[in-house]
């Protein structure tokens, strides 16, 4: 990327340094040929010291051409357009959260080795800093963690020590505390991810309460100008059985309106964002006869799809409550993408309580108690029907696909 087009500040951290170069600090300094500032995001003094580079990132400026075009391929569906029925500003989403400097530098970062005696995941160790791509410019990373298996199990024996029990045991044992929800050994481990996503997921995502968040700010930094456009297969239209769910695929003039929509709105409003701020891309005033509106104001105009980012920690019990509702089929797309991604470095991290997790959450179902004694009429050999039982329809619907059985 050319240096003329990057900003003095951004929101990208492709990698975390080692752990003993983290904390506050007032001041640059150096390690091992890196000169170390404080991250742009948070207030000046609270902020995680960083390579320099790392933060580097460009403030993308749009292509505002506008190529007419009578073919436009929409992900995986193609669908002939007359040239005045389609924005030809909108291709397809570029997966590439990291510029190449930036990737090169996660590359040297993870070169870093150093001694230790906690424990550590080595299949975790594989991807630790690395950013994991998520829709169009998000990602998630893995920055940290504590604990294992072997933690869980501890906590639930109350031992020292690693202990010389056989995986068999710690596997029964950890599927006998998932399948009976017994949640405090799993509290024993946690997690610390750098997430970037856009905020209407970021405000579904803190209905969350039980993590620690340290958010980007918009008040002490300018935000890039990232934002999500769905791929052509997620413009739905709204689910005419369920408020909160997608119906059709939107087709044809409808859906390149749509997209015409999104983008010109998401490119004016950081159109006027910019010119609130008055600032260019050096730093300085754009329009020195004009002080610009601050920056915590001027954020306010941005659409939700813009980007934001945060780091997000939380101990293995409430990661998986998160992932057993985000994960879900019926969770939106755009954050259960997240939640999937998250589900393979669980599995690095706790093999033996990712399995259960699958086998008892994921791949199980609670039934209510009327539920309960209708399965064990069905299995008795009985006929039941949902106007026998003191089941809901819904519930009864519900039943059924469970069951995989013809309502």
């Amino acid at each position: 990327m050319p240096s003329e087009n990057r900003a003095f500040t951004t929101h990208v951290d492709p990698g975390s340094p080692p752990q003993h170069i983290i904390g506050n600090h007032q001041s640059a300094r150096r390690l091992d040929g890196y000169e170390l500032v404080e991250a742009p995001g948070t207030a000046p003094g609270s902020a995680t010291l960083i390579p320099r580079g790392v933060y580097r990132h460009s403030r993308r400026k749009s292509d505002d051409r506008f190529n007419i075009v009578t073919f436009a391929v929409l992900s995986k569906h193609c669908v002939w357009l007359n040239s005045w029925q389609f924005f030809a500003g909108y291709n397809e989403p570029e997966f590439m959260p990291l510029n190449p400097e930036q990737q090169a530098e996660i590359d040297e970062l993870r070169n870093f080795l150093s001694s230790t005696r906690r424990v550590c995941a080595p299949a975790l160790e594989e991807i630790i800093y690395q950013a994991i791509p998520i829709l169009d410019h998000g990602f998630v990373r893995v920055i940290d963690y504590m604990g294992d298996d072997a933690a869980i199990v501890q906590a639930a024996r109350v031992s020292y020590g690693r202990g010389t029990r056989r995986v068999s045991e710690d596997k029964g044992l950890i599927s006998y505390l998932m399948r009976h929800r017994h949640t405090t050994p799993f509290e024993m481990c946690e997690i610390k991810y750098h997430i970037k996503l856009p905020i209407f997921v970021a405000r579904q995502w803190i209905r969350h309460r039980t993590a620690n968040v340290n958010e980007y700010s918009a008040r002490y930094s300018i935000l890039d100008k990232e934002f999500y456009i769905p791929a052509a297969e997620q413009l739905a239209s709204q689910s005419s059985a369920n408020r909160q769910g997608r119906g059709q695929v939107l087709q044809g003039e409808e859906a390149a309106r749509v997209f015409e929509l999104l983008r010109d709105d998401a490119e004016r409003a950081y159109v006027h964002y910019t010119e609130m701020l008055n600032e260019g891309e050096d730093g300085a005033s754009a329009d020195p006869a004009r002080d610009g509106l601050t920056r915590e104001l001027a954020r306010m105009n941005l659409t939700l799809n813009y980007y934001t980012q945060w780091y997000w920690k939380t101990d293995l019990h409430n990661l998986l409550h998160f992932l057993g509702l985000r994960a879900d089929v019926h969770a939106q797309y755009e954050i259960r993408v997240y939640a999937e991604a998250m589900l393979d470095t669980l599995k690095r991290w706790v093999p033996l309580a990712y399995e259960a997790f699958m086998e008892y959450e994921i791949g199980g179902a609670r039934l209510s108690a009327n539920a309960l004694k209708a399965v064990r009429r069905m299995i008795a050999g009985e006929t039941v029907k949902q106007s026998e039982t003191n089941i809901s329809k819904r519930e009864w619907r519900e039943l059924m696909a469970i069951l995989e059985i013809a309502d």
